[in-house]
């Protein structure tokens, strides 16, 4: 026990100190979780050996899992899921996983037949929702065409991922995995009627609201028990817990379809303050950074094939179909290089194919250091686009080209100069606005937002 708390202690304090280094860098272009693995690494065993991942570490991580997916869940607007974007979401998955498969049955290092080769399939495939969320709701991207593409095309590759964990990582036949998720299933369901029917019962429902903001905490501990009890059901049917917590979220925003902001900054108070940031520090220190510098190779081309698996098949996805002219094509490379941005998932089938001794820890931690880079490059390459597509680099060109036409006689340099500088003022300003709408009330948000977005297109098209 002592053990166990001097690494408590230590993650602790890590945790406290990053979030300093995060608003350390201008702009903030590295996030927080950057610095909460990689401070996990260099303090795990494997370097300085000050944070020994125990038992009971291990449980409060899993906690931080189960926090960061009850989130992501919650997050997720069923629209996002049954709408047209949502659908070729769906459809874009499934494009994805095939490639995987075929990529994967070529790679010699792996075998489709195996665990190992099909927990890289899977992670082939996947979107860190979760982990996204707070970058996005950082840079004001909510609520914003850019951001809701994004949850379209990210809730599926988080979510069906955790269903392939279920029916294909398990040592069961096919046939009794899909019973058991059924059944699974079937009580999650029965647990969001019955929390929605008792929410509606009258003396409950005053008793709840009465020690809400109380020491009491009733809504805070109703959900904490929905999550746990999901995740503790996942583990008796020996499924991943990621898919109890999944879950959980999802039924919270069925008894609160308009959300709560009070309960949402509680749990964030709680999942973002201690649990959370829990579980990427242990993720990170369970990365081996020497077996990671003897393997680049694989770190670099894990990465690549990431973008080629994922991001390509997204943006093409975007680029086609009946709503392609929605984004330009700077915003829909900034969604695609988001929902390229995995770690959790990595982390959770690394770790079975770990236990089953399918995969070696030096190639876990290899393929889990990948996911933390995406968790850095891709949202930094995402911010750059997000500017390009607000410059509206094409029309910026036109207009130029405007200027410097042999048929006009009143071009001189300034004008040029001015353009330019005027379309720089407008990306400042229009990044401001979204700052603004986002900050105080989230709900004026949504309504501003795409009519700020409108605007940035009809004003650069001028």
């Amino acid at each position: 026990m002592e053990d166990a708390l001097v690494s408590l202690a230590v993650i602790a304090l890590v945790a406290s100190i990053t979030p300093l280094l995060a608003r350390a860098i201008p702009h903030r272009l590295v996030p927080e979780t950057v610095f909460l693995l990689f401070a996990g690494a260099i303090c795990g065993p494997h370097l300085l050996n000050v944070i020994h991942v125990s038992e009971p570490i291990s449980l409060l991580s899993d906690l931080g899992l189960a926090f960061l997916f009850l989130l992501a869940g919650y997050e997720i607007n069923p629209k996002n899921l049954t709408n047209y974007q949502g659908k070729r979401g769906l459809a874009t998955w499934i494009v994805t996983f095939a490639i995987a498969v075929v990529v994967v049955w070529l790679w010699p290092a792996f075998s489709l037949d195996g665990i190992d080769g099909i927990a890289v399939v899977i992670a082939l495939t996947t979107t860190a929702l979760g982990t996204l969320l707070p970058i996005l709701r950082e840079r004001n991207l909510l609520d914003t065409p850019i951001g809701n593409a994004i949850l379209s095309y990210g809730t599926w590759g988080e979510l069906c991922p955790v269903i392939a964990m279920a029916l294909l990582l398990s040592t069961r036949t096919t046939i009794e995995s899909v019973i058991i998720l059924v059944v699974f299933a079937v009580i999650a369901v029965a647990m969001a009627l019955l929390s929605s029917r008792l929410k509606n019962w009258s003396k409950i429902e005053a008793a709840i609201h009465e020690g809400a903001d109380t020491t009491q905490q009733t809504v805070v501990r109703g959900v904490v028990l929905l999550m746990v009890g999901l995740t503790a059901l996942s583990a008796v049917f020996n499924l991943d817990i990621v898919l109890g917590s999944f879950a959980a979220g999802f039924i919270l925003r069925y008894i609160i379809p308009q959300g709560s902001k009070g309960l949402e900054k509680k749990l964030d108070g709680l999942a973002f303050g201690f649990f959370i940031p829990l579980f990427f520090i242990v993720s990170g220190a369970n990365i081996d950074l020497t077996a990671v510098g003897q393997r680049p190779d694989l770190l670099v081309f894990f990465i690549i094939l990431l973008l080629l698996i994922r991001a390509l098949p997204i943006f093409i996805a975007l680029s086609t179909g009946k709503h392609k002219d929605e984004l330009g094509r700077s915003s829909r490379i900034t969604v695609a290089i988001y929902c390229t941005t995995a770690l959790p998932i990595i982390v959770a089938v690394t770790t079975v194919a770990q236990q089953s001794g399918a995969m070696s820890s030096e190639i876990a931690s290899v393929l889990v250091c990948a996911g933390a880079v995406t968790v850095f490059v891709m949202p930094a390459l995402a911010s750059v686009t997000t500017r390009i597509s607000d410059t509206r680099p094409v029309g910026l060109v036109k207009a130029i080209s405007a200027q410097r036409s042999p048929y006009r006689s009143d071009a001189q340099p300034a004008d040029i100069s001015s353009i330019v500088k005027t379309r720089a003022d407008l990306v400042r300003s229009l990044a401001k606005a979204r700052a603004l709408i986002n900050k105080d009330d989230p709900d004026l948000a949504a309504r501003i937002a795409p009519i700020v977005e409108r605007l940035s297109r009809e004003s650069i098209s001028e």
